[in-house]
């Protein structure tokens, strides 16, 4: 998250808090003379409804409304994670260890800023991936953005992957 974002993380947290959600992280787009505000909740032991996402709104605006951390006109959606679920903290990529995700990176690593890894674990503010070229160790604060890779497959949004085996060989029928 940028600076802007983290301030209005901060500022917002207990507000959602308050209504029973959990504020997963705030992704905070300034263009020209407006911004977009991206608010991500989740809520613990069940999806988020429609319903979250309107009391969240409401009591946000309000809070924002007398805060007033945002200068220009900006535009306030809130959102649940989705299947490509964004991470925002070492302790959100932490519950997620095994799963692999899609990071950009702020400074290149490895002569990389955009990648896919499993997420192997967390030490600190260090998340630890396994990528096809060996494992890497990523600071958290030169995470630029994170997303889970939805495996479409184990959702049932896909079908099974056909198993691969010589092409074009079918087993001969026996002859008479």
């Amino acid at each position: 998250m940028t600076g802007k974002a983290t301030e209005i993380s901060e500022l917002l947290a207990p507000t959602v808090a308050a209504l029973g959600l959990e504020l997963l992280g705030v992704e905070f787009a300034p263009t020209g003379n407006s911004a977009l505000l991206r608010i991500y909740i989740d809520a613990p032991g069940r999806h988020v409804a429609i319903e979250d996402c309107e009391a969240v709104s409401r009591e946000v605006s309000a809070v924002l409304d007398v805060e007033d951390p945002i200068t220009s006109a900006y535009t306030l959606e809130v959102s649940s994670p989705g299947i490509d679920r964004p991470l925002f903290t070492p302790e959100q990529f932490a519950r997620f260890v095994g799963e692999q995700a899609k990071l950009t990176l702020r400074l290149a690593q490895d002569g990389r800023r955009r990648f896919i890894a499993r997420i192997t674990g967390v030490e600190g503010d260090v998340v630890l991936l396994a990528h096809e070229a060996g494992d890497m160790r990523v600071k958290h604060d030169n995470i630029e953005k994170a997303r889970l890779v939805p495996d479409l497959v184990a959702l049932g949004l896909a079908a099974q992957p056909k198993p691969t085996g010589p092409r074009g060989k079918r087993k001969a029928d026996k002859e008479s």
